[in-house]
C-alpha cells in the first residue's frame, strides 16, 4: 500500500526534454528560492580588499570594476552586474572579509523623462 502523502507523479520540461518524477514531501515543503537583490554586492569568496575603485555617490555602469579582492594569492576584479549609483561601501582597503560579507550597496539610476514640447508652443516663440 502506498501512503497518499508520500509521492505524487509530476511531469516537467527542461531545455526541450520532458521528465517524469515523484516529488517528495520534503521537496514540496522546501524553502522557495528567492532571486538575489542586484543592488547588494556580497563577497563571493573570502579574501582581502586590495583596492576600492569607486566612491560613494559615484555612477557606475555594468561591467565596471568595483573593487579588487585578493584570495589565495590571486587578485580578482569584482565587476558591477548592473548600472547604478554607489549608495554605501561597507569595507575598506586592507580589510579581510569572509564569504557573503556585505561589501557595497547600489541604488538604481533615476531616469528623467524629457518633456515633449508641442508644435504649437514651438511656433509661438
Amino acid at each position: 500500500m502506498e501512503d497518499n502523502n508520500e509521492k505524487k507523479l509530476s511531469i516537467f520540461q527542461l531545455e526541450g526534454a520532458r521528465y517524469k518524477t515523484h516529488l517528495t514531501k520534503k521537496f514540496a515543503e522546501r524553502t522557495k528560492w528567492k532571486p538575489d537583490n542586484p543592488n547588494i554586492i556580497l563577497a563571493v569568496i573570502p579574501g582581502t580588499i586590495v583596492k576600492l575603485t569607486v566612491k560613494i555617490g559615484q555612477k557606475v555602469n555594468a561591467g565596471r570594476c568595483l573593487y579588487v579582492l585578493e584570495a589565495m594569492k590571486m587578485k580578482n576584479k569584482i565587476l558591477a552586474t548592473k548600472s547604478g549609483i554607489v549608495k554605501s561601501i561597507h569595507v575598506q582597503e586592507g580589510q579581510r572579509v569572509p564569504k557573503n560579507e556585505l561589501m557595497m550597496e547600489l541604488q538604481d539610476i533615476e531616469v528623467k523623462k524629457k518633456s515633449k514640447v508641442t508644435s504649437k508652443a514651438k511656433k509661438s516663440k
